[in-house]
C-alpha cells in the first residue's frame, strides 16, 4: 500500500510538474505577443529595392539608434518596395495605411512622399527627398509643416544646373551638351527649367533626353556619341541614382563624360557626381521617425535641410576619357579618387 501511494503521488507530481510547465510556456507566448502587440510598427515605403537602398537604410537606421529605437528590440519595421515602378506606390502607400502602422516613413523621392501623402490624412508621415516640399505641395512651410508630414530634403534637384555648369567647365571648347531627365519625375519640368536657363548663360545648346527605363540606356548612350555632344548631364532623380553602377559602366564603354546626383557613380567609375549627402538625409529621416514615436507632431516638427552638398572626381575615369580637370575645380572637389 505504502509503495503504490508512493507512486500515485509521484504521478501527481509529474502531472503538475507537466502543468506548470505547459502554463509558464503560454504565459511566455502570451508576454512575447503582448510585447509584439505594444511595440510601435513603422511603416517604410520606397521607390526601389531594398538590395538598391542600402546604404540610406543603414543611415536611417543609426538616426532611428540615435532616436532611441532599434529594429526587432524597440520597434518593428514593415517595407513595402516598388522596384523602381513610381506607379505602383499608391497602391503600396494604401497597404501600410490598411495596416495601420504607426507612423510612414516615405524616403528616396518626392513621388515617395507624394504616394503617401495621398493615401492618408492622419498617420504620421517622414518624408525625404531631395526636391523643395513646398514648390512640390507636400508641406505649406518649412518652419510649421502643418498636417501630418514632416521630414527631410537636400538640395540635390536645386543644384541641378551646377552639373552643366561643371560639365561645360571640363569641356570648354564644346557648344552641345545632353541633359537625360526622367518624365515621370515630380520634379522633372523644373530641373528643366533651370537647365535650359544654365544653357544660355553659357552660350550652349542643350539637348534633351527623356529615359526612365533602364533597358533604354544603352541606345541614350549612343545618341549622346553620335551627336558628338561634349556630354551627358544626369537631372536629378532617385531612378538615376540607384542605377549608378549600370550608368558608370555604359559611360566608360561609350566613352561618354557624365556626371550625376550621386557619389555612388564616381565611386563605380564614373567622371563626376554632385549633389546632396544623402548619408545626412536618410539619417535625419530615422531621427525624426524617433521623434514622432515617442508622440511629437509632424506639424510641430519644421522640415530639416541638409545644405551640404558633394562635388566627387574620379582621375582614372578623366584619364580614359583625355579629359583634365582645371585646378580650381580639383581643388573644391569634396573627393578626387585617383
Amino acid at each position: 500500500m505504502r509503495a503504490m501511494a508512493h507512486a500515485v503521488g509521484k504521478t501527481i507530481r509529474q502531472i503538475r510538474r507537466r502543468d506548470f510547465i505547459a502554463l509558464a510556456g503560454s504565459a511566455t507566448a502570451w508576454m512575447a505577443s503582448a510585447h509584439a502587440q505594444a511595440m510601435p510598427v513603422i511603416g517604410y515605403l520606397g521607390s526601389e529595392s531594398p538590395e538598391r537602398y542600402g546604404s540610406r537604410l543603414s543611415a536611417f537606421r543609426e538616426g532611428l539608434a540615435e532616436a532611441g529605437y532599434v529594429e526587432g528590440r524597440s520597434v518593428a519595421i514593415e517595407f513595402r518596395w516598388a522596384e523602381g515602378e513610381y506607379d505602383k506606390l499608391p497602391a503600396l502607400a494604401a497597404d501600410l495605411v490598411n495596416r495601420q502602422v504607426t507612423v510612414i516613413v516615405a524616403a528616396g523621392g518626392a513621388e515617395v512622399a507624394l504616394a503617401a501623402k495621398s493615401a492618408t490624412t492622419t498617420i504620421p508621415i517622414v518624408f525625404e527627398m531631395g526636391g523643395n516640399p513646398i514648390a512640390l505641395g507636400v508641406v505649406n512651410s518649412l518652419s510649421r509643416p502643418g498636417g501630418n508630414l514632416t521630414g527631410v530634403s537636400s538640395l540635390s534637384v536645386e543644384v541641378s544646373r551646377k552639373r552643366l555648369e561643371f560639365m561645360q567647365e571640363v569641356r570648354p571648347d564644346t557648344k552641345k551638351f545632353a541633359v537625360a531627365v526622367n518624365p515621370t519625375s515630380p520634379t522633372s519640368n523644373s530641373q528643366l527649367k533651370n537647365l535650359h536657363a544654365a544653357a544660355d548663360a553659357l552660350g550652349v545648346e542643350l539637348v534633351v533626353l527623356r529615359n526612365h527605363a533602364e533597358h533604354e540606356f544603352d541606345a541614350m548612350f549612343t545618341a549622346v556619341r553620335e551627336m558628338r555632344a561634349g556630354g551627358l548631364v544626369f537631372s536629378s532623380d532617385p531612378y538615376f541614382a540607384y542605377r549608378s553602377r549600370r550608368l558608370a559602366a555604359l559611360a566608360a564603354q561609350h566613352t561618354v563624360p557624365a556626371i550625376t546626383q550621386s557619389r555612388d557613380f564616381t565611386l563605380a567609375g564614373g567622371l563626376m557626381s554632385y549633389g546632396g549627402d544623402f548619408g545626412q538625409s536618410h539619417r535625419h529621416a530615422g531621427i525624426y521617425a524617433g521623434r514622432v514615436l515617442k508622440g511629437e507632431k509632424p506639424s510641430d516638427l519644421p522640415v530639416q535641410r541638409v545644405t551640404k552638398v558633394e562635388l566627387f572626381i574620379n582621375l582614372k575615369a578623366a584619364s580614359n576619357l583625355g579629359i583634365s580637370f582645371p585646378p580650381s575645380l580639383l581643388g573644391s572637389a569634396d573627393r578626387v579618387i585617383e
